[in-house]
Order: C-alpha cells, then sequence, then structure tokens
C-alpha cells in the first residue's frame, strides 16, 4: 500500500511516500525554525506561512523523489491535530484538495500516534508488543503501554510544560538558540553534568505523570545566584546538569513504569527529545536486559510525514474502511480518539 503523506503540525512542511508502514521511498522536511531563532520559538502565522509556500513544492518533490505519480498512490494521509490551527489548515486543505482531486481516499492521524508508530520506519526486525512508549518532544511528554499500534493506556503525561518545552525555556534563559535541546546538548557537551545540583521531579509521588516547571525554575534561580548573574563562565557545566535533570526525570518515569508491567517486551522512545545522546545513552544502559528501540533514522525523531503514513498504513490496517471516514481538523484532539484502552 503506497501512502503519500502530509505533515504540517508546527513548523515544518513534510511530506512522505510511505509503502506498507515501514518502506520510505521519499522523506521532504521543509523547516522553517532558523526563522524563529531570534524569536525563541515558533510564530504560528509565520509558520503558516511558510508552510503556504513549501507545501506544493514538497509535494512535487516527494513524488519526484519516490519516483511514481499520483496515479500509483492507494491514499493519502495527513496530520490532524493537535498542534497549531494554521499549520493544520494548510496541511489538512492540500490533503483534502489533492484527495478530491486524485480520487483517493484520504486518512486523518493523531500526531502523536505518528510518533509511536516510528520505530516501524525501516525496522530490521519487527517489534513486538506489549510495548511501553515514552513520547517525548516539544509539544508532549507521555508514557504509554500499547498492546498494538491502536490499542493501550496512556500511563502519565505532562502536568505542565512538555520535555521540549523544558528543553526550549531552558536554553533561553542559558542565552542560547531556538531550539533548545540540539543547543542546549551542544552547549554542555564537554560540561561536568554534576556540577549543579537539580530536583528530581515526582519521584516519590504515586504517579507517572512528568513535571517539567520546577527545573525550569531551578535553572532560573541558579543563574540568579551565580556571581553577576554571568553565565559564560560555567556554561558548559549548566547546560550538562540541566540536560542530565531532564534526562534523569524521563528516565526515571521510565523504570517505575516498567516495574509495574512485568510483561513488556519491549521499551521505545520516541519524539523530538529522543534524538537526546543523553537520553539515548541512560536508556540503553539502564535498560540492557530489554529491547530498547529508538527511530531507526534521527529525522524520523523530530516531525516528519513518514510517520504520519505509517500510522495511516497501521490504521488501515486495524480498522479498514472506517480509516477513512470523514474528519474534523481539531488543534487539541485526544490520542484516545484512536488509541483504545486494552
Amino acid at each position: 500500500m503506497l501512502i503519500l503523506a502530509i505533515e504540517t503540525s508546527c513548523d515544518e512542511t513534510a511530506v512522505s511516500v510511505v509503502q506498507n508502514g515501514v518502506k520510505v521511498l521519499s522523506n521532504v522536511i521543509a523547516t522553517s525554525k532558523q526563522s524563529f531563532e531570534a524569536s525563541g520559538g515558533v510564530i504560528p502565522e509565520e509558520a503558516a506561512r511558510k508552510q503556504v509556500e513549501c507545501i506544493i513544492p514538497a509535494i512535487r518533490q516527494s513524488l519526484n523523489e519516490a519516483q511514481i505519480d499520483h496515479h500509483a498512490l492507494d491514499a493519502l494521509a495527513v496530520t490532524k491535530g493537535p498542534g497549531l490551527s494554521g499549520s493544520l489548515l494548510v496541511g489538512t486543505t492540500a490533503a483534502r484538495t489533492l484527495a478530491s482531486l486524485w480520487q483517493k481516499p484520504l486518512i486523518g492521524v493523531h500526531h502523536t500516534l505518528g510518533h509511536l508508530t516510528s520505530p516501524w520506519l525501516e525496522h530490521t526486525e519487527e517489534p513486538i508488543f506489549p510495548i511501553i512508549t515514552l513520547s517525548a518532544s516539544g509539544g508532549h511528554s507521555d508514557l504509554w503501554y500499547r498492546t498494538g499500534h491502536t490499542k493501550g493506556v496512556l500511563l502519565g503525561q505532562t502536568r505542565d510544560d512538555a520535555a521540549g518545552e523544558a528543553f526550549d525555556k531552558g536554553a533561553a534563559l542559558l542565552g542560547l538558540t531556538y531550539p533548545g535541546g540540539p543547543a542546549i546538548e551542544k552547549a554542555g557537551k564537554n560540561g561536568d553534568k554534576n556540577a549543579f545540583a537539580f530536583p528530581l521531579p515526582l519521584h516519590r509521588a504515586d504517579t507517572l505523570d512528568f513535571s517539567f516547571s520546577g527545573l525550569k525554575t531551578s535553572l532560573k534561580y541558579t543563574i540568579r545566584d551565580l556571581p553577576d548573574e554571568n553565565v559564560t563562565p560555567v556554561l558548559a557545566d549548566l547546560a550538562a546538569s540541566y540536560e542530565q535533570a531532564l534526562c534523569n526525570h524521563l528516565l526515571d518515569r521510565l523504570k517505575k513504569a516498567l516495574e509495574q508491567q512485568s510483561d513488556v517486551k519491549e521499551i521505545h522512545v520516541v519524539g523530538g527529545v529522543s534524538a537526546n545522546a543523553t537520553l539515548r545513552s541512560l536508556v540503553e544502559s539502564t535498560f540492557d536486559h530489554i529491547t530498547v528501540r529508538f527511530p531507526q533514522n534521527i529525522t524520523y525523531c523530530t516531525d516528519n510525514a513518514a510517520m504520519i503514513g505509517s500510522a495511516g498504513f497501521f490504521l488501515v490496517e486495524n480498522y479498514g474502511d472506517k480509516a477513512y471516514e470523514p474528519f474534523t481538523t481539531a488543534a487539541s484532539l485526544p490520542l484516545s480518539a484512536v488509541v483504545r484502552n486494552t
């Protein structure tokens, strides 16, 4: 099954052609991140304007790289939410228009379901359920116990900031550029991760939720207490320590979840934060007794259309023609709309 997928939930304009939910024939990403370095974050209206400019060229490039035309497609898939409303409108309007013109069925995909499915892209071995999946990005931090692509239970979610948001806000406090995750990782590469002490949120609480606002506040007060609030002499150590604290919190939630679910076969870590080298190292060294998977390519960690095409395929596989039912674009959509409790 060949699916042309479109992802425009934030500042990327992404288009991909995916075969049978696994093989990526093309994966085009036009990003406007550099436009937002000065502002320290995405400006929704500007992101949508950039996507209007990029969407048609990206679709053409994706079909060209896949060496097919629209006649070969079996369906289209598009992110329907959550995300920035203007950005979502660009993608869903383009997808609906093309589906009508080309007479192809259209699949609406929840953005987080795309991330949950990303380890299936170009996998060398088929992942085995049940799986605990940590999905952490700039917009969400969720912990799932999954028994199938569309079957599972949400174990925990963030109570305030998302993990990627905590990286972005921390980078701003440190005077680093957007996006914050790569900037902090680069700044702290040669720093001492134990130089500054940060709390481990909710460690003793009877919950699998996340909370990052306290870490951000702790960083703010640490900077305030520096001589003349001058970060420069200790930037590497401060960035490394803050990065370690964020990753420790994610790791702590994973450890607690695994203690509660004894039948888990694999651990998956997905979303933009899964590209972080410190987090990868911590997870792999901590869970050396169980299969740990990240997306096969760093490109599949951050927002991309290939994961939307993969999720679209598995939605059809699970729900058949019902996956093609008309949908409404939603800026805030619960994943429970497609992931059913086991």
